[in-house]
């Protein structure tokens, strides 16, 4: 397994109860797939570099995780079809 970090930017405009169920399934979705979360930090919400969908406000969750290509194959395609994710970014870290 290699070590990633991923970042994605949620809707501002949803609820906290409703922003933290994102998380946690999102979470989930790795865990299921066989990655291991080694931190999950939520880092509030912060202004966009340019509009996204007419929102100049997101909120940002940082994940780093060691994790095989299908688990973030299938994070990858369950978060570009969630409206509720703004923008989400895959990096592998250097070992």
């Amino acid at each position: 397994m290699r070590n990633y970090e991923i970042m994605y930017i949620v809707r501002p405009n949803l609820e906290e109860a409703a922003t933290k169920e994102i998380v946690e399934r999102f979470n989930k979705v790795l865990t299921d797939n066989g990655a291991e979360l080694n931190e999950t930090k939520e880092m509030g919400k912060k202004r966009l570099a340019y509009e996204i969908e007419d929102f100049t406000e997101g909120y940002y969750v940082l994940v780093k995780l060691n994790a095989e290509k299908q688990a973030l194959d299938e994070f990858n395609r369950l978060s570009s079809i969630n409206d509720n994710i703004l923008r989400s970014l895959i990096v592998r870290e250097d070992d």
